[in-house]
């Protein structure tokens, strides 16, 4: 199963233009949320699956629900005339729908539900969605809620300021507010370095909070921070070295264990085949970022 590679269609301009043009904030949805992909379904799902497993049961009833995020371009992001989501996450998503026999881009059979730090957990518990690809940081606590797997992406936390401050890294923002996403672990780890942790709704929020002077700064994956730059006109820049590892994997429900293999099974195959690659390079890999190595999975145990 390979990823295809298609642009946004409103759009022929990439996440690297946003970066190195002069757009106003939120102006060009398109121009923010990096490439679409669309990746085509396996056709014969017939005792693939073990019977009773709940890919088994989602592969026959051909409809899953997805939580994603809609506010992170090139993870996670959908504009204002977007039918889908897009993005890194989103493509990975994409990847696991596909292989149950369920055509990824069909909103009749897939719902694509924005899912923000808070209600990722909620969701899983409640049957709401049935996997979260949405910059899920795998963590021991979330562990004893929910399942989680992966990691098909790492990376680290930096901060995001105005173009004309003087901060350099996290250092530089001890005793002082720093906006992230309430629930997320990026506002734990502000706490941790020193700052003083300002929860929002999403990261959007923060990033126009920083933008209109409420907050000096605002910090989470470097990844997300590139993505919400890009949107503000050179108004705003990431800065500092990563002061956090982030291990980004695929939630699940704890009464579902035989997702974690199969989940595995799907991220592994794409490492080898190259669609891991193709996802990366088209969405985060979009703002110059050079693709890396994939990184290696946990154990189901």
């Amino acid at each position: 199963m390979r990823l295809k590679r298609m642009m946004a269609a409103a759009s022929g301009v990439v996440l690297a233009a946003s970066l190195a043009a002069c757009g106003d904030a939120g102006s060009d949805d398109d121009a923010v949320g990096g490439a679409d992909t669309t990746v085509e379904a396996d056709d014969d799902c017939d005792g693939k699956f073990e019977e009773g497993s709940r890919m088994a049961e989602l592969a026959d009833a051909g409809e899953i629900n997805v939580g994603v995020r809609f506010d992170q371009p090139g993870l996670g992001f959908k504009g204002t005339n977007d039918d889908l989501p897009r993005g890194f996450d989103v493509a990975i998503a994409k990847l696991l729908i596909a292989d149950l026999c369920i055509d990824p881009d069909d909103t009749s059979k897939v719902t694509y539900e924005e899912t923000i730090s808070d209600n990722r957990e909620p969701y899983l518990q409640s049957g709401r969605v049935d996997l979260v690809a949405a910059s899920y940081s795998i963590t021991d606590a979330r562990r004893e809620l929910v399942g989680q797997t992966g990691p098909y992406f790492v990376t680290g936390q930096q901060v995001l300021v105005p173009e004309d401050s003087d901060v350099e890294s996290i250092e530089d923002l001890q005793g002082e507010e720093v906006c992230s996403a309430s629930g997320s672990t990026s506002l734990e780890n502000v706490t941790e370095a020193g700052a003083v942790g300002v929860p929002a709704d999403t990261y959007s929020l923060c990033a126009e909070q920083v933008a209109d002077g409420t907050v000096p700064a605002m910090s989470t994956d470097g990844s997300i921070l590139l993505g919400l730059a890009a949107q503000y006109d050179g108004a705003l820049k990431v800065v500092g070295p990563e002061f956090s590892e982030e291990r980004i994997g695929i939630g699940y429900s704890l009464e579902r264990p035989e997702m974690c293999e199969w989940i595995n099974g799907v991220l592994e195959e794409s490492f080898e085949d190259g669609s891991w690659a193709d996802a990366f390079e088209e969405t985060l890999g979009a703002s110059g970022a050079e693709t890396p190595e994939p990184p290696t999975l946990d154990s189901c145990s």
